[in-house]
């Protein structure tokens, strides 16, 4: 059984798609969900087997029990179900890894670290497109040196939507984001959120508009380079002049738990209709400065964004399995380097470095 890879919500798209992967590194996942009929049609698509939880608590309880190899939790609002399912996991030495994309999980998951090193476990949050695309790339760029002064990493996702509803997973994520912060004399900070607004010229020529969004990228690019300040932005992010005007006050109201997790709710059992990724690639992105003004900036060019997600927690979870983690709780680029990127099928693009000043209004670290 300690082989075994289980997929929380595995009858969503990600723990579908994730499944998917696994098979074809030759790998088997257990679906764990709540609904017979719904488990039964997932795994016949992604050739899975299954155990029906009713409950988040039911499933903690089938952890300890039957004592799976890896846990990979795709339900969301990370806060609410990581600490439940890592506890599980840690009593009986399963390692764990969540596609948590928010500062607040990610913050709780590093808390977790050394109990995690204490017990012999490793905890891998973040797994997935946003924190590893651009993670990967601030890795890769601050290699061999010291921590630079600044950094600056944005998110440009290219997704193609399936008909359904957006899941407990993303709400969560995007309305964490839209509490305002960055990383000032290297210490979270408060910020406004969807400043900083830069039109980024990507490596294939056409043109993307990314503003800052605190999510679970500012936390990692922090940890791989150690830089004073970091600002993390994406290109998901409300352009409509009034509607950056309000955020300042629907950040606000995103502080309080209890109406964020009531929205969170709401909002993820909204319909949404299928469309096509608006791009043939999705990005990851980041410019790194250094004190004595040499500034790099590279870029990490892959597919569909939630593909990728996909293959970045299948990827992890082979590694694990082969005993190649270590104890404690990180990221992906943290645990297994900038090559971890490559190996899910990136590539990375990046400019010869040098010496380079910008100009003052569109220096994008500052």
């Amino acid at each position: 059984m300690r082989a075994q890879i289980w997929i929380l919500g595995g009858t969503g798209r990600s723990g579908r798609t994730i499944a998917a992967h696994l098979a074809e590194r030759g790998l088997t996942a257990v679906l764990v969900g709540r609904d017979a009929r719904r488990l039964h049609a997932a795994a016949e698509q992604t050739d899975s087997e299954t155990l029906q939880a009713p409950s988040l608590a039911t499933a903690a309880s089938e952890i300890r029990r039957q004592r799976p190899g890896v846990v990979i939790n795709t339900i969301g609002p990370f806060t609410t179900t990581a600490p439940e399912v890592v506890y599980a996991c840690r009593a009986v030495g399963s390692h764990y890894l969540d596609l948590a994309n928010d500062v607040a999980a990610l913050s709780a998951a590093f808390e977790m670290h050394d109990a995690a090193t204490q017990a012999g476990h490793t905890l891998v949050t973040g797994a997935g497109f946003g924190v590893t695309a651009t993670e990967s790339v601030v890795v890769k760029l601050c290699e061999g040196g010291p921590a630079p002064l600044r950094v600056r990493v944005d998110m440009v996702p290219s997704i193609a939507m399936e008909e359904g509803t957006a899941g407990e997973a993303l709400i969560g994520t995007l309305l964490g984001g839209l509490v305002g912060r960055q990383i000032t004399d290297g210490h979270l900070a408060p910020a406004r959120i969807l400043s900083d607004a830069v039109r980024l010229t990507l490596p294939d020529g056409s043109q993307v508009t990314t503003a800052s969004m605190p999510l679970g990228e500012l936390l990692a690019a922090h940890r791989a380079s150690g830089a004073h300040h970091v600002l993390s932005a994406s290109s998901e992010t409300p352009s409509s002049p009034v509607i950056r005007a309000m955020m300042p006050a629907v950040s606000t109201l995103m502080r309080w738990e209890r109406l964020r997790l009531f929205t969170t709710r709401r909002l993820a059992q909204v319909r949404v209709k299928a469309k096509e990724r608006p791009r043939e690639h999705s990005w990851g992105h980041a410019v790194v400065t250094w004190a004595d003004g040499e500034t790099r900036e590279g870029w990490l060019r892959l597919g569909d964004a939630q593909a990728y997600t996909g293959a970045v927690a299948a990827e992890i979870t082979r590694r694990l399995l082969a005993g190649q983690g270590r104890p404690g709780a990180y990221t992906p680029a943290a645990l297994f380097g900038p090559a971890l990127a490559e190996s899910c099928g990136a590539e990375y693009l990046l400019p010869q470095p040098g010496r380079r000043r910008h100009a003052p209004d569109s220096d994008p670290t500052r």
